[in-house]
């Protein structure tokens, strides 16, 4: 199955001879056009839809760690998987939609709270640095979409595995892994932030392995093993998402990039709506990457309100809005590793949009 994309043309040159009919002014104002439009859609939107959706999937993700916790405690088998399952989901809708809405500032509107939030989501439940995660994300890998060696997604790229270690093994330990970046990521930083990242992080390990101890009644190697289990639980979608929307796709050079709404509707990809990922990892992860891209500062249910919008604009303008499916990705990257993930991807030149 190959990536298709709402008008005539795929990613690359194709779609971009279109616009060389354009005139440079109008070429200036597309996005600006966009932007008014969907603004208008947020202004004229309750907070309920701006933020309150998204804060009520992430508190029933907390409120259901009580159940999960008790669960555990049971000798029945399929009581201690429906325990295992419902800590699994909770901590993937805290640490990748939490963690992710957090990095954004989108779960609130004061800059005292949306510090707070970071905080909390990305060190204390994500075990990550908060300054390190939002520069990584936000200040580079949005900032520069697809530019190669600024945010080109390298970060998920290790190039010496094999393509099926990589793609269905590696990311397994991710819980491990995280950590000990995050600690590396602490150089450079100040002695407060870098004693607060240590002591979130600890406060985030020792709650849940209290827990499982104490109300669950585990020793201490089953707590570990449940520990990881449930972090581990879509640690596979998590790396696969990262890399199916982005990497395969126009590459850029930081001397000369496209302009920004060509950048990321030709640098970026939607997947198809997923009930399960689009509730752990949000819409803006999965399929409304292209409208988050544009729109960072939207929440997952905002991105999905203007993804109409988006798209007709994109179509109207002759503009891509790619899409492709999880397993088409997936057969994607197995068949061609070595030349996506392996070799740096040759830079795309979008002749007339410069």
């Amino acid at each position: 199955m190959q990536m298709k994309s709402r008008n005539s043309g795929v990613a690359g040159e194709g779609s971009a001879a279109g616009q060389e009919q354009l005139k440079p002014a109008e070429r200036e104002t597309l996005m600006m056009e966009l932007s008014r439009r969907v603004q208008e859609t947020v202004r004229l939107s309750s907070w309920w839809e701006r933020r309150g959706i998204d804060c009520t999937i992430l508190t029933a993700a907390f409120i259901s760690l009580p159940a999960g916790f008790l669960l555990l405690s049971s000798s029945e088998p399929l009581c201690f998987l429906l325990g295992l399952l419902i800590m699994g989901f909770a901590h993937a809708a805290i640490t990748v939609k939490g963690t992710h809405l957090a990095s954004h500032g989108a779960l609130s509107e004061s800059p005292a709270w949306t510090d707070f939030w970071a905080v909390f989501f990305i060190e204390v439940c994500g075990s990550f640095s908060a300054r390190a995660g939002v520069q990584a994300h936000v200040k580079m890998h949005h900032a520069h979409t697809n530019v190669i060696g600024l945010g080109d997604s390298s970060t998920w790229k290790i190039p010496f595995l094999p393509r099926s270690v990589y793609l269905f093994i590696a990311p397994l330990a991710v819980p491990i892994i995280t950590p000990i970046v995050a600690l590396g990521q602490l150089k450079g930083q100040s002695v407060f932030q870098i004693v607060r990242t240590i002591v979130c992080v600890f406060v985030g390990f020792f709650s849940q392995y209290y827990l499982l101890r104490s109300v669950s009644g585990l020793s201490w190697s089953s707590s570990l093993i449940v520990m990881h289990l449930c972090r581990a639980m879509f640690s596979l979608p998590y790396i696969h998402v990262n890399i199916f929307q982005h990497i395969g796709l126009p590459m850029f050079s930081a001397t000369s990039r496209p302009k920004r709404i060509y950048q990321m509707t030709h640098g970026v990809l939607n997947l198809p709506r997923n009930p399960l990922l689009d509730w752990t990892f949000g819409h803006s992860l999965i399929n409304c990457h292209v409208e988050h891209h544009l729109f960072p500062f939207l929440s997952d249910n905002m991105c999905l309100k203007v993804k109409p919008i988006v798209c007709e604009y994109l179509q109207e303008k002759k503009l891509p809005y790619q899409e492709d499916a999880y397993l088409s990705r997936l057969r994607l990257f197995f068949n061609n590793y070595q030349q996506l993930m392996v070799f740096a991807p040759p830079i795309t030149e979008l002749v007339g949009v410069q």
